[in-house]
Parts: structure tokens; sequence; C-alpha cells
């Protein structure tokens, strides 16, 4: 009857038990040969036989075949005990699948301390790549942000506000820029507005400036008048420059009138008189009613008590200007002729 089948441990144990067999019964043959010979013994004894016969032979504790049911032979006398094998200690056994389950645990293990090892040496770059990361999303969003803010109805231009209008009307300056009212205020036709301007003579600059949500401020500098130009039966306000700020038929109060060459605001003689003008302090500038001049030299103002100031040329206009206030506080205006300040450390009065 066949034997039952046996289970993958006790087959590795029968293969490691016929191992030893093997090995044992090679190391007895190789003793048997390096024995000396010695006189052979004589033949047992029928009942010394019997005996040997009748002794069990030595297995081990786990179930094994017998190798052959044959007697065994008698051992002649004096032959050499066969050197035992020392019994092979027990070892664990392996189960099949085990050893792959171990080799598969410890490459988890060594990947998990390679990534641990990883994450603990890019830690720095890590942090730098996320602060940049972060920076660059919050740059981006607040552009878009900005971009949007600017571009949308909400920051429209829903008041314009004009700043130093003297001569000019404001309400005029609104009603001409009235087109830039509902442009973003990023989008404010700067060009156009400066057309608007250039088109009043009395603007001699501006600056247009915006102011969230929704203002458009206009800053304007006038033109400064000078003097006033007789032009034929018409009367010109000038200023500096020579530009035409506004023309009447009677000579406008509160400037002086200016005798030129040329009868126009144009030359040497008038540049000269203009400069002269604007040094004079406040409290002779209404003191002042004409002023003439032939050469950028001899400019000479003719006070409104009759009393002429010679003037000179545009050198030293401030020193002369604080002569001349002296002067006048130091003597009785109307006994006072005309008062020569062209040399300021030297200035002379002439009575009347």
């Amino acid at each position: 009857m066949p034997s039952a089948p046996r289970s993958a441990a006790g087959k590795l144990q029968a293969e490691r038990l016929k191992a030893e067999k093997a090995e044992k019964a090679a190391r007895a043959e190789k003793a048997e040969k390096a024995a000396p010979s010695v006189p052979e013994a004589s033949a047992p004894t029928p009942e010394k036989a019997r005996l040997e016969r009748a002794k069990p032979e030595r297995t081990t504790p786990e179930k094994a075949k017998p190798e052959s049911a044959e007697p065994a032979k008698p051992r002649s006398a004096g032959a050499a005990e066969p050197e035992r094998t020392p019994r092979t200690p027990f070892r664990r056994l392996v189960l099949p699948g085990s050893e792959g389950r171990a080799l598969a645990k410890a490459g988890r293990e060594r990947r998990r301390f390679e990534r641990g090892e990883v994450r603990r040496f890019t830690r720095r770059a890590r942090r730098r790549r996320t602060i940049a990361l972060v920076t660059a999303g919050s740059l981006v969003l607040l552009a878009l942000v900005v971009a949007v803010a600017a571009y949308s109805p909400l920051m429209a231009v829903k008041t314009i506000e004009i700043t130093g209008t003297q001569r000019v009307s404001a309400q005029d300056i609104q009603n001409s820029l009235s087109d830039q009212v509902g442009v973003p205020l990023t989008l404010v036709d700067r060009a156009a507005v400066g057309r608007v301007l250039g088109s009043y003579p009395l603007v001699r600059s501006y600056s247009v400036q915006t102011r969230p949500p929704s203002t458009l401020i206009v800053s304007v500098v006038e033109r400064t008048p000078v003097g006033v130009i007789a032009d034929g039966a018409e009367f010109d306000l000038v200023d500096p420059a020579g530009v035409v700020i506004e023309t009447a038929p009677a000579a406008q109060e509160g400037y002086p009138l200016l005798s030129t060459p040329t009868g126009s605001a144009s030359g040497a003689a008038f540049r000269t008189t203009a400069r002269v003008l604007l040094t004079l302090p406040e409290s002779l500038e209404g003191q002042v009613a004409s002023a003439a001049a032939t050469t950028g030299d001899d400019v000479s103002l003719t006070l409104t008590d009759g009393a002429v100031v010679f003037w000179g040329g545009s050198d030293d206009s401030a020193l002369k200007a604080v002569v001349l206030e002296k002067l006048m506080a130091a003597t009785d205006p109307a006994t006072v002729a005309s008062y020569d300040v062209s040399s300021p450390q030297a200035a002379v009065v002439a009575r009347r």
C-alpha cells in the first residue's frame, strides 16, 4: 500500500537525514581503509551470530525507511569502531515563500530609510522652493487683482477736479474734459487733456493726477502777467515770455504800462524789463505805473507818485530792490524826483 503524501517540512527533513547517512557511510569506509590489517578472527559461534542478528538497528527519532532487510554482517574481531559523525545542530526550517517575504520587507525598510534621508538632506532646498513658489504666486495674484481693479468700472472717472485757476474758468475746463468721464483711471488720455489745456492761453503748465477710486485731478499753473503793452487802440496783457494773456480796449488796472523800442513784447529790452518787474517785492509792485527801456541796460521805472527809478540792467536786481525800499522809507516821497540804484553800493536820491 503506497505511503501517505508527506508535508513539505517532512520532505526536507528526510532529505537532510539521507544526506547525513551518506556522509556517515563515506567516513566509515574511509576509516576501514585506513585501519591496520589484523589476523582474521575465528568464525563466530551460532549463539553469538543469533545475538548479533537480534540487536535492533539504531534509527533517528524521525520515521525512517530501513535501507535493506538483509541481516547485518558479523563484524570481524579487532576491527576499528567507525568514527561517528556529530549530529548537525537543529536549524529552523524556512518555509517556501518566507524568504521572499523577508526580502520584500527588508526592501521596504530600505526604501523607507532612503526616503527619510532624502527628505532630511533636501529640507532646506524644499523650504526655499516653497518660499519661492508662495512668493511668485502672491505676486501673480496681486497683479491680477490690481489689473482687474484698474480696468473695472469701479475705478472709472466720475469726478474731475481743477486746481490753481484764477483767471481761467475751472468750469470751462471741466466741460472740455467731459469726454474722460467713465474712462478707467489707468486709461485716461493724457494727450487729450494736454490738447484741451493748450487751447487756454492763460495756462502755462499743468499736471494730471488720479485719486482712486474715481477722481481725476488737473492742476493748472497760469501765466503771470507782468505788464500791459499798447497795440493800437487795444492793450495786451502779457507775461514774461511775451504771450498775450488778455486783450482789452483799455489798460488793465494793477499792471504797469510797458514801453519798448519795437512796441511789442519781444526783444532784449522787453525781456530785461520783465525780469526787473519779477524781482520787485510785493510792497513795490503796486507802486510802479510804467516801465521803459531802449536797451537791456537802461530800464527805468515810473512810480505812481511821479518819481523815477533808474534801474539799469537786470543784474543785482534783488540788491537794488532792497536799496530802493530803504531809500523810499528814509525819504519823503513828495520831495524826491528820482532814485538811482543802477549802482546799488552808491545809490543817489535826487530831490525835486
